[in-house]
């Protein structure tokens, strides 16, 4: 199967989360807005197109099929890629775990975004201060000691026993928060163990390290979900 992959040019963004699932696979596809630019998203987003009508990239096309939403996207690739056990439970659960992801990934563009996507950050700064010093001390510790148990009981090398999309996207997770938040993340940090070690891992596997070293991968910058403004981060 070749894929198509949507989403907007000069950012990792969500789509990042599929990207990786993509490359660590090998699998076949185009990333189409890079190729042809953004309006091959909008005119999706217009209704051109016929099949599902998606709301926001990232989206994929299979085929005749078109999907939308980060979750709902790997449930669909897991399978077919190799990047999910085989049994009903153990895919449920991972679907639970990326979307638990896509949550503390809403409240990270919150944090420098807290009163409208709309607004520049500039426009909201005060705001996104209170709200980045509540996203540091009090649910970044509650998600990621989430994970690190998540990985304790997976055997302590997978979130699931096994590799799977799961393990890339909190590789993209943790990258994120690095690029973020570098202060309060190494604040965190001796009490991550499973998780920095997951990404390393993840980081050393071929086609990921291939792609990391690729011009592929965007560089993390402040137009995309994890920014980093030195304000937004602990106090020096």
């Amino acid at each position: 199967m070749h894929y198509e992959l949507y989403y907007w040019t000069g950012i990792q963004g969500r789509g990042e989360f599929v990207r990786l699932a993509l490359e660590d696979a090998g699998a076949s596809y185009d990333d189409v807005a890079r190729e042809q630019g953004d309006d091959a998203i909008v005119r999706f987003l217009d209704g051109t197109h016929e099949g599902a009508l998606p709301f926001a990239p990232p989206f994929l096309k299979a085929g005749r099929l078109v999907i939308a939403q980060v979750a709902n996207i790997l449930q669909y690739l897991g399978p077919t890629l190799g990047l999910v056990p085989e049994s009903e439970s153990r895919r449920l659960y991972a679907h639970q775990l990326q979307l638990t992801i896509c949550d503390l990934v809403a409240e990270v563009h919150d944090a420098h975004h807290p009163i409208a996507s709309s607004l520049y950050y500039e426009d909201q700064r005060a705001e996104a201060q209170r709200r980045a010093a509540d996203l540091r001390e009090t649910r970044l510790p509650k998600f990621l000691d989430y994970f690190e148990q998540v990985l304790e009981r997976g055997g302590g090398r997978h979130a699931l026993r096994e590799h799977s999309y799961v393990d890339l996207s909190l590789f993209q997770l943790m990258a994120g928060l690095g690029y973020a938040f570098p202060r309060a993340m190494q604040r965190l940090g001796h009490q991550l163990p499973l998780l920095r070690a997951l990404s390393g891992r993840v980081a050393e596997r071929p086609h990921i390290a291939a792609y990391l070293d690729s011009s592929r991968r965007l560089p993390f910058n402040e137009n995309g979900i994890f920014r980093h403004y030195p304000e937004l981060d602990d106090p020096r």
